[in-house]
């Protein structure tokens, strides 16, 4: 079965400012992607806006990146939904859309005990054919629910289509738990940027980064030089990727992606209400900051391909 592996990117959702989905650049963004270098494209997630869409626009976005992407890298949805049938609904559509695998985030809000969680998981795999892969998503910080690595272990023992997590907390002591999982199968990717090379070292397979849907070049040339063994140059594009997540706000706010993007050519439109688009001012600051960086590092601002 296909896995999340090197750099898979976390991609934003391209909105106009009434809020509809702007699906040419959608076509764009992965094109712009893909030249990069990136392994993987993980859209519709933490980054995409998820829970800002509809049913109907979650449906459209996948298959749109599906079909423009067209088999060049692997292309795994986000499928976790506010419910159990809207995230069953969504992960049955993305294997008949054509996607390499899924990934499903805890319930989210309302607290869940281990067992409901287990048996969450449970139903959706019972869901899709048992070859299709899917990945778990433990985000506590942002879904109210965290998923340990017991409650994983009995899910991936009761489906072998359960392959791997995606966990995005910095917490290296759980890292090394879910590595301890079915060791010769079980895929571990982080969602922190910042410890991108660390968890290369403990054995994970690469990262899902929103960061690398704005500058990608960093990511991709830490995963290279790991595989190269070159731990100089790896930790060389390490802290590049770090200076970078710092002037993106790591991610908190995915206007400073939106933003980043459009000044490297790349336009991805608005932000989703109620979430708000920079200012004049903060997107000036924010221009000067990436202009030192990129002269820094040799990066055109709008090198496209």
């Amino acid at each position: 079965m296909k896995k999340l592996y090197g750099v898979t990117t976390a991609m934003v959702t391209p909105f106009n400012d009434q809020g509809e989905v702007e699906f040419t650049k959608i076509d764009e963004l992965t094109d712009f992607l893909i030249s990069k270098g990136v392994h993987c494209l993980y859209p519709l997630g933490t980054t995409g806006e998820m829970l800002r869409l509809s049913v109907g626009e979650r449906k459209s976005v996948a298959e749109r990146v599906i079909k423009q992407a067209n088999g060049r890298v692997n292309v795994f949805i986000h499928v976790g939904g506010n419910t159990q049938e809207e995230t069953i609904e969504l992960a049955q559509h993305a294997h008949s859309a054509g996607a390499d695998g899924i990934g499903v985030v805890t319930p989210v809000f309302f607290g869940a005990s281990d067992k409901e969680l287990e048996e969450y998981f449970v139903k959706v795999a019972r869901s899709v054919p048992r070859d299709f892969p899917i990945y778990l998503y433990n985000i506590p910080q942002c879904a109210a629910n965290d998923l340990n690595a017991e409650v994983a272990q009995r899910v991936a023992d009761r489906f072998e289509n359960v392959i791997g997590i995606k966990y995005s907390f910095p917490d290296f002591l759980r890292v090394n738990e879910y590595l301890n999982i079915n060791e010769e199968t079980f895929s571990v990717v982080p969602g922190t940027d910042r410890l991108f090379l660390a968890a290369l070292a403990m054995g994970c397979e690469g990262v899902v980064s929103g960061v690398s849907c704005v500058y990608p070049e960093p990511f991709v040339g830490i995963y290279n030089a790991f595989l190269e063994k070159d731990l100089e140059k790896a930790r060389k594009y390490q802290r590049m990727a770090i200076r970078y997540c710092e002037t993106l706000k790591n991610g908190s706010n995915m206007s400073y992606f939106k933003a980043a993007l459009k000044n490297r050519g790349v336009d991805v439109g608005y932000m989703k209400a109620p979430q708000l688009d920079l200012t004049e001012s903060e997107m000036e600051e924010l221009y000067k900051k990436l202009e030192e960086l990129d002269q820094s590092y040799f990066i055109e601002p709008n090198s496209i391909f």
